[in-house]
């Protein structure tokens, strides 16, 4: 009998961990969960869940002004933001409780405070107490990145911005990745003045060009700001409590907000990984091989914090297939091919596969097929507003290796969607097959 005292410790009770655990725990194992924050991490914390339902809060802007062209009439449009970001926190909250009752349903044993390794089989917990297991799981995902210039700590980060006392009616965000604009349209729609400052050229790094180029054309239509190809030098307070932000090149912005969305990095730093002998790159990812194994026997690791797929379906696949291999005796594996995505912003977009770019360079001839309408909403709405749909070919077998949409219910309708491309589906499986009218989806078999 062994003299550990649990079977798997987790450093983590975010979305992968909390699979593994719950999973491993199904599988017999004695578990524990440290987790020094609150049960369920960063998407149902502070991420995705919370900002989705922003997301929600700030379609009513659209909407309501929308309404009068469907008869609708309503004397008085007004946001009250403490009214919508307390609900939400409300909704974090119970979550929150949900996650915990997985853990105490499962008989999982949950250590409230930090852990650092201090060997391959043992923690210290913050209160000085070390806990042994025979096997750990590091789960601690990633934070947000703050950049190293003069009054950085004057601006936030995605952690702090559902917290917010009131709405700034002046906010800079700099980034142009999903988060950047994401955050930008919710915070336009609700009414805030919004410029978005962006070092590189170009929106959404990763994303097909024709959706990113027609994000930027929609958001300049509605208003948005952006600074392209710069990035911030220095933030200064002034006397009356605003923010000057100062630009490589000269310029400088006034605001009541400034939003750091540059990326996220691995949460490994004071996790102790050096005094197990844990390797790490150079962002200070933890190196792993398929099967979520470090370098040292016994140490695994899933999620952000090793810095492949930064998306929380991905950890939750990958907390399954480790404790599944581990404690269930059935060896899996991740497919990261094919992986979807989305961009909640207004619109949003979603895309699965191969992008035009990615396409030509890895299979050399493919044929394109793009639909670009109003939506009929739109046009009622009296609203120039276009969804673009793009299908990506391969010429030589009519497989469709990419999908590419922006446009009211994107993500909604390419999930269904991304199952035929993860299936090799050709074109003309989707010519077969008869549209449902009237529809958004239905541009999907409609395109020529």
């Amino acid at each position: 009998m062994d003299t550990f005292d649990h079977d798997l410790l987790v450093i983590g009770a975010g979305s992968g961990g909390v699979r593994a655990a719950r999973v491993a725990a199904a599988h017999g194992a004695r578990v524990a969960v440290a987790e020094e924050h609150r049960v369920g991490g960063t998407c149902v914390i502070r991420g995705c869940v919370p900002k989705k339902l922003l997301v929600h809060g700030a379609h009513f802007a659209e909407d309501l002004r929308d309404a009068a062209r469907f008869g609708w009439h309503l004397s008085e449009r007004r946001f009250d933001w403490p009214v919508l970001r307390d609900h939400v926190l409300a909704e974090v909250d119970r979550l929150n409780g949900l996650y915990r009752q997985t853990l105490d349903h499962h008989a999982i044993t949950l250590l409230p405070e930090r852990a650092v390794l201090t060997g391959p089989h043992q923690v210290r917990l913050q209160s000085g107490r070390t806990v042994s297991a025979k096997v750990i799981l590091v789960a601690t995902g990633a934070t947000p990145t703050v950049p190293s210039i003069p009054g950085a700590a004057l601006g936030i980060t995605s952690n702090e911005v559902f917290h917010l006392p009131r709405l700034p009616p002046r906010i800079v965000i700099a980034g142009g990745g999903y988060i950047a604009n994401e955050f930008a349209g919710i915070f336009h729609a609700l009414g805030a003045d919004v410029t978005l400052v962006h070092r590189s050229g170009r929106l959404l790094r990763g994303y097909d060009t024709a959706l990113s180029d027609r994000l930027l054309q929609i958001s300049l239509a509605k208003g948005l700001q952006f600074r392209f190809n710069t990035a911030l030098e220095r933030v200064d307070r002034a006397a009356d409590g605003s923010l000057r932000v100062q630009l490589q090149g000269g310029e400088a912005l006034d605001c009541d907000l400034l939003l750091f969305a540059i990326g996220r990095q691995p949460c490994t730093a004071g996790l102790g990984l050096e005094n197990a002998g844990v390797a790490v790159d150079a962002r200070g990812a933890i190196r792993v091989d398929d099967h979520q194994r470090t370098n040292v026997p016994g140490i695994y690791a899933v999620g952000d914090v090793t810095d492949r797929v930064q998306l929380t379906p991905v950890a939750i696949r990958e907390g399954q297939a480790f404790a599944d291999t581990v404690f269930g005796g059935r060896p899996r594996t991740v497919d990261y091919r094919c992986i979807p995505s989305a961009v909640f912003s207004q619109p949003p977009l979603a895309a699965v596969g191969l992008t035009e770019a990615q396409a030509r360079q890895q299979l050399g001839a493919v044929k394109v097929y793009t639909g670009d309408f109003r939506p009929m909403a739109n046009v009622l709405a009296d609203r120039s507003e276009r969804a673009l749909y793009k299908m990506v070919v391969d010429a030589s077998t009519d497989r469709v290796v990419g999908l590419h949409m922006i446009g009211p219910d994107a993500p909604e309708i390419l999930q269904a969607a991304a199952v035929a491309v993860k299936a090799g589906l050709t074109k003309q499986a989707f010519d077969d097959t008869v549209a449902l009218h009237p529809s958004m989806a239905e541009e999907l078999v409609l395109l020529r």
